[in-house]
């Protein structure tokens, strides 16, 4: 048998089937043509908005936004030996500015290694990050101070931290930070005399202050001591905060 007579003879359309009329096939062509027009009009303008997104300069709320987040990462970006310079002015009483020079700086940067256990649960309380220290020497090379930033994620928290260090008294505090080999090797907690903290962005910075030759708490009030540590203090957060200008098309820089 061949496969025509296989196949059979091509009666047409089976019954109770209809040929689509050609209004109907026009009405669909057209409701196609005018979805794919109206896509292309969304592509279209959305190209433009993101055109004109892409080459406008940022807002001032931008500038602000980059500004304080450059700031706040600058305890991760920046050398230490820039967060911590290797000299730092001071002047005591009626004196003439003097120098102290940085003998070295801390690797551990754990809250829970730089203060006070007291202080340490505060800070924690806080969402402290890290606490970076370093250790200096008055020009006389007979007074030891450790300055401490300590990292906070914001400015409120941080704000609320610095009201847990002590005004004045060592403890509890900041931690000392000896540095065997140098002046300032015996200078350890017990040596402790007084203290000074500040706060400014998400960083309090704070130091502790003692005789390098790790004698005990003395009695009574220590002038150069307390004039000491303020200032070191202010010597390390007024560089570390202050805002920077913005440059939007550098790496560094989130606008």
């Amino acid at each position: 048998m061949s496969s025509a007579e296989i196949q059979g003879p091509d009666t047409g359309p089976e019954p109770g089937s209809r040929e689509p009329s050609g209004g109907r096939w026009t009405s669909r062509r057209t409701a196609a043509l005018v979805a794919a027009s109206a896509c292309a009009t969304v592509l279209v303008v959305a190209g433009v908005r993101l055109s004109a997104e892409l080459g406008r300069g940022p807002t001032a709320a931008e500038r602000v936004a980059a500004m304080a987040a450059e700031v706040s990462g600058r305890y991760r970006t920046w050398p230490a030996g820039r967060i911590f310079p290797a000299e730092l002015p001071y002047t005591l009483g009626q004196s003439s500015p003097e120098t102290a020079r940085r003998v070295g700086i801390g690797t551990d940067t754990r809250c829970e290694t730089a203060a006070d256990d007291t202080l340490v649960r505060s800070l924690a309380a806080r969402g402290c990050r890290a606490v970076l220290r370093a250790t200096y020497l008055d020009q006389a090379q007979g007074l030891a101070v450790t300055v401490g930033v300590a990292v906070f994620p914001d400015e409120r928290r941080a704000r609320e931290a610095v009201d847990w260090f002590p005004g004045g008294t060592p403890r509890p505090g900041l931690r000392a930070l000896p540095f065997a080999g140098s002046a300032a090797a015996r200078f350890g907690d017990a040596a402790r005399q007084t203290s000074a903290a500040a706060q400014r962005g998400p960083y309090v910075v704070a130091a502790t202050v003692g005789y390098a030759d790790g004698r005990p708490t003395l009695r009574g009030p220590q002038a150069d001591l307390s004039e000491l540590a303020p200032q070191l203090v202010r010597g390390v957060l007024r560089p570390l905060t202050t805002p920077a200008k913005v440059r939007c098309g550098d790496r560094e820089w989130r606008c």
